[in-house]
């Protein structure tokens, strides 16, 4: 078995900072940096995101579905994507936000948490609204090859709320619940546990939530959609040190150019730092 994902992302963001970039190759970015909406332009613009920050970043995340559009051979430069940035050092979370029963789930965890598949990944982000328990698969799997999961528990689109707010019979919300089973699935992990959350950053005040799940938060929002690295300490509080902030078109904007690409992420991560060294 691999070294546990949560040891590998504490090292990672203590020696690179907790900065995760998003791989989204829109057609609109493209578009924006000159390319064609192919197969050609996703990989001239996926191999020039890794080219540019894999080797100083903690984590990519690639959008699995801006590759999928393509077809197979969207799923070829996709796997391509996610060796390239292992190779250069960075953890990848694969954003498919999985979510299945049974042998499908199964099936889902074995194309990206199993170490001889060709999309395997660090972590993969899944949802447990069939039930958390339907990812036991996932869970089970994860901890078998050393992966993370990180589970929808309290998203930023407006619509997640229906469901993530709900209150369920025992007076928890659905959300906060989905935080409890992650606590308990990281008790004793040392030094975080390798099933976190995705919680996001545009959503204000969460105190009323327990964060503190011994695992990571991966916190999309910041920069494009509104948020900055000044808002996560009143966003987390005292969970802020196992945040990992995801900026994607903030640094994604300044593409093609290599240099302006790292220089977007390197502001980024010294701004996250610089919060973490105040709070």
């Amino acid at each position: 078995m691999n070294e546990p994902f949560g040891a590998r992302l504490r090292r990672a963001m203590d020696e690179r900072g907790p900065l995760c970039v998003g791989i989204d190759p829109h057609a609109a970015l493209l578009a924006e940096w000159g390319l064609a909406d192919d197969v050609a332009g996703l990989e001239r613009f996926s191999r020039t995101v890794v080219e540019a920050v894999a080797d100083r970043v903690a984590v990519v995340k690639p959008q699995s579905a801006f590759f999928e559009r393509f077809g197979s051979r969207g799923i070829a430069v996709l796997e391509q994507t996610v060796a390239a940035a292992r190779a250069a050092g960075a953890l990848v979370v694969m954003d498919a936000k999985r979510g299945d029963i049974g042998s499908t789930m199964a099936a889902y965890a074995e194309s990206f948490l199993r170490p001889d598949a060709p999309l395997y990944s660090d972590a993969l982000t899944v949802s447990p609204y069939l039930g958390y328990g339907s990812l036991k698969p996932a869970v089970d799997l994860a901890r078998e090859s050393g992966c993370g999961l990180f589970v929808l528990a309290l998203t930023s689109n407006p619509e997640g709320g229906e469901v993530q707010h709900a209150v369920r019979e025992d007076g928890r919300t659905v959300g906060a619940t989905v935080l409890a089973r992650l606590a308990a699935e990281n008790a004793g992990a040392e030094p975080l546990g390798s099933f976190g959350a995705v919680v996001g950053a545009t959503l204000g005040d969460l105190s009323a939530y327990d964060l503190g799940i011994n695992g990571p938060l991966l916190a999309p929002g910041i920069g494009a959609q509104g948020a900055a690295p000044a808002d996560l300490p009143r966003v987390f509080g005292s969970a802020l040190r196992d945040v990992v902030p995801n900026v994607s078109r903030g640094v994604l904007r300044h593409g093609p150019d290599v240099s302006a690409l790292r220089g977007s992420a390197d502001r980024f991560a010294d701004e996250i730092r610089s919060v973490l060294a105040a709070a």
